[in-house]
């Protein structure tokens, strides 16, 4: 297990931190690539969609629910 690392992360103009152990932010810097976006643009889409929970656990389950999507 791995301790979370802070990163900032710039949502509409807003500068947020946001906390994800290493291998979360490697797979959402991989889907944001595979997609064509920015970590920020993802992040975006990410947080108009994830009502009262936290950015740093609605990131956990956009990555996991890909890598349950792709069969990993």
């Amino acid at each position: 297990m791995t301790r979370p690392e802070k990163h900032s992360l710039t949502l509409r103009g807003h500068r947020t931190s946001v906390s994800l152990e290493p291998e979360f932010w490697v797979a959402f810097r991989d889907l944001a690539r595979a997609q064509g976006k920015t970590l920020n643009g993802l992040a975006i889409e990410i947080d108009e969609t994830r009502g009262d929970v936290g950015l740093a656990s609605a990131i956990r389950v956009y990555v996991l629910k890909a890598a349950q999507s792709s069969g990993a």
